[in-house]
């Protein structure tokens, strides 16, 4: 450990990243990279990723100290069985929880994890209880549009990234190194 952990807050935080903009993920990812700086064990469970291997997930393959799993199996309005997306989403859920109530880990972000919660794969209400039981220490990180309300009141920050322009509208794919 550094010599600045006095310095470490000693209650944890539930911060929302929400809204149609771009940088939820992004924004998530250097909160990591800040806390991974300070010496804190971090854990990211991405709950929607998980058909290509993004640029940030080969990264952080090879960061010490980072627990990355990618437990999706891809965007799940393109599922050809919603049944294996459910069990995906409810394994997800399962290692997040442990991952959460261990206290392990004093940052923990679930990428997309709203998406879930709005197709019902996981239960709202069980999910904000297990955050507001979190370990006092523990700050967890939610990303992903149309972030249900009690998650919002749950939450001690929450930003909404507003999309104002989008290459996306301009017929423009996604590039490698930018977009993922």
């Amino acid at each position: 450990m550094s010599d600045d952990a006095q310095d470490r807050p000693a209650s944890g935080l539930l911060i929302v990243y929400t809204g149609n903009g771009k940088g939820k993920t992004t924004a998530a990812l250097g909160l990591v990279f800040r806390a991974l700086g300070r010496d804190l064990r971090v854990a990211v469970v991405q709950f929607i990723k998980g058909k290509w291997k993004t640029g940030e997930r080969r990264f952080a393959e090879t960061i010490p100290g980072l627990t990355f799993l990618v437990m999706g199996r891809g965007f799940t309005w393109d599922s050809d069985d919603l049944s294996r997306d459910r069990a995906a989403a409810a394994a997800a859920w399962a290692e997040a929880r442990a991952l959460i109530e261990a206290g392990q880990h004093p940052v923990i972000v679930l990428d997309e994890l709203t998406y879930v919660l709005n197709y019902g794969f996981v239960s709202i209400p069980e999910v904000v209880d297990v955050l507001r039981a979190r370990p006092a220490h523990v700050s967890v990180v939610v990303t992903g549009r149309n972030a249900p309300e009690s998650l919002l009141a749950a939450a001690d920050l929450v930003t909404e990234m507003q999309s104002r322009k989008h290459p996306f509208e301009q017929g423009r794919k996604a590039q490698i190194g930018i977009d993922f």
